[in-house]
């Protein structure tokens, strides 16, 4: 082994001032709170497709909004959006507007549209909304690419709150963060290989109701110890606001206005892009689901996120206290920012299994994400490529096989990974984010609300976000894993295409050159034009349909007006719907 290597092995990931070492009770909750997990996902193990990737189409608004929640709230909700305001003070707002903000875009402009297209997953929409096999080969490129970048964060998160409940239980040469990474990846992997999409989101409901209760009553609990606040803590931090350093209160004190735009904007339109995210509306009843299921997940997802920042204040104030100073040299670690939350309830000299508690809740955030994110990734080898491009003929037997082994092959490369990240959480995530909002977002807004836009213009504006967010990830990320080189590689660049923020230049520049040349091109067939028409139709559609079907079966003649339906066969259409989803 390489000197290089063996200090990749031992480095330490040690957040300063959490106290390591192993506590029974906390263990015994979080080994609990694992097995139940596997055991849900034994219970609906799948053994077919269409359960493995959509959940079978049956699950309702309430447990989807649950599972949107969970599937989102990810440890860098949980751990990461508190660790950044805690160490950026303002800048760190970014993730609770630009989060919060792309679901309400997904409400109003994709949820009920993309339910209505009806397929398995993000690269089956851009493959079949632009006829292209090449299209769909470069979308499930793009989310197995954004399931591994993605899926770092939470392999740190899980590991960092884990070393509290486990301690350094280092092995065969690795640290114990490193261990408790490899520990965590493997539990993970192998419930969802089990389980897929109808066991993950069934374990989604759970895991968010295990999230949401650990962070509220950490924060309430934290809040009354402390004497920071009584009944409504989001609001009330702002009274210790005054008392911190200006590098928390201050706006742009540690970033420009520039870069905040730029995250913002990138969080905002990479959440409209995220395949794991997108996929939760095609595992619903309905395109009426969708769209409730949709406003139940944002309500589900503003309780954290409206006290995340009081979260961030308290833990920023004890670290203050009884660690050190927060900012300047050293400082708080992105390490101990990362846990600020699991800090914070410890500083508080809460009960260790509470704390425990706590902490179980970042790994349950973790894991839900990382489930979410397995799937859509495993789906675009096993259903995207597989499937469809390289054996059509496959059985249902052969599909789950390569699926399964696509989750393994993620949870591999995953773990190596993050063994030695390059960022804090909220920043790992973030750079998925540039890369959904720079590639995949345009093809999903374009392709459901311009009907001609073509292959071609596909085909450009894709490779075209691929590239402007390659270099910028070169350019600041790529660095940090190869001996030698020093982030950023150019400083300008950095300034102007941060690779956290490069959806803001990367997404006007793909709605152009898509645009210009779907206009300079054949437009696409009729066939395609009235399945986007008939994704906008008020007319209900059946379980098992699709826009396609309907087209189909109509014939397309009257689509151009009322989409699809006359409205002397407005009755008819309702009868025939409800007759092929029984049929199928």
């Amino acid at each position: 082994m390489s000197a290089t290597a063996a200090t990749l092995l031992q480095s330490e990931l040690l957040p300063e001032g959490l106290n390591v070492s192993f506590k029974t009770l906390p263990a015994i909750l979080v080994i609990g709170m694992l097995l139940v997990f596997i055991a849900i996902g034994f219970i609906f193990r799948v053994a077919d497709a269409e359960n493995m990737w959509v959940a079978g189409r049956s699950i309702g608004n309430i447990e989807n909004g649950m599972a949107i929640g969970a599937n989102w709230m990810s440890a860098a909700s949980y751990l990461g959006m508190a660790a950044s305001i805690a160490l950026s003070g303002f800048y760190g707002l970014v993730f609770v507007v630009g989060w919060t903000t792309g679901y309400f875009i997904l409400l109003i402009f994709l949820a009920a549209q993309l339910r209505r297209f009806g397929k398995y997953t993000a690269a089956d929409f851009v493959g079949d909304r632009f006829n292209s096999d090449t299209a769909r080969a470069i979308g499930a490129i793009t989310t197995f690419l954004i399931g591994f970048v993605y899926a770092i964060g939470q392999a740190r998160g899980m590991a960092l709150v884990g070393l509290y409940i486990f301690g350094d239980l280092g092995f065969l040469g690795l640290s114990g963060y490193q261990a408790m990474v490899v520990i965590m990846m493997t539990i993970t992997v192998g419930y969802l290989t089990l389980s897929g999409m109808l066991g993950a989101t069934k374990n989604m409901v759970a895991q968010y109701v295990i999230l949401i209760v650990a962070f509220v009553a950490g924060l309430y609990a934290v809040g009354l110890t402390n004497g920071y606040s009584t009944v409504l803590p989001q609001i009330e931090y702002g009274m210790l606001i005054s008392s911190l350093s200006s590098e928390f209160s201050e706006p742009f004190a540690n970033s420009s206005f520039y870069l905040w735009i730029a995250t913002t904007f990138s969080l905002i339109v990479g959440t409209c892009g995220l395949p794991h995210v997108l996929v939760r509306f095609y595992t619903v009843e309905n395109e009426r689901t969708a769209r409730w299921s949709t406003v139940w997940g944002l309500g589900f997802i503003c309780i954290l996120y409206l006290s995340a920042p009081a979260f961030a204040a308290f833990g920023t104030d004890l670290y203050g206290e009884n660690i050190g100073a927060v900012y300047g040299d050293p400082g708080m670690t992105s390490s101990a920012a990362d846990v600020i939350v699991v800090l914070a309830a410890q500083l508080s000299n809460l009960p260790p299994w509470f704390v425990g508690f706590v902490a179980a809740g970042g790994i349950a955030a973790a894991i839900a994400t990382t489930a979410g994110l397995f799937i859509a990734g495993s789906s675009a080898i096993s259903h995207d490529i597989y499937t469809t491009i390289i054996n059509p003929d496959a059985t249902q037997r052969q599909q789950v096989l390569v699926g399964r082994l696509s989750i393994i092959l993620l949870g591999v490369i995953t773990t190596l990974a993050a063994l030695d990240p390059a960022a804090p959480i909220a920043a790992l995530v973030s750079y998925a984010f540039s890369l959904a909002g720079a590639v995949l977002f345009p093809m999903f807004f374009l392709g459901m609300w311009w009907e001609n836009t073509n292959r071609e213009g596909a085909l450009a504006g894709m490779t075209t976000g691929l590239a402007i967010w390659g270099v910028s990830m070169v350019n600041e990320v790529v660095p940090g894993y190869v001996g030698g080189l020093e982030a950023p590689l150019n400083a300008t660049l950095a300034t102007w295409l941060p690779a956290i923020g490069s959806a803001l230049v990367a997404v006007p520049i793909v709605f152009a050159v898509t645009i210009v040349v779907s206009m300079a091109t054949d437009e696409p067939p009729m066939e395609t034009k009235q399945i986007v028409r008939q994704c906008h139709s008020p007319e209900p559609m059946g379980q098992q349909q699709t826009a396609e079907d309907v087209v189909a079966a109509d014939g397309g003649e009257e689509m151009a007006t009322d989409g699809g339906h006359t409205a002397d066969d407005a009755t008819d259409d309702g009868d025939r719907t409800t007759d092929d989803a029984t049929e199928e």
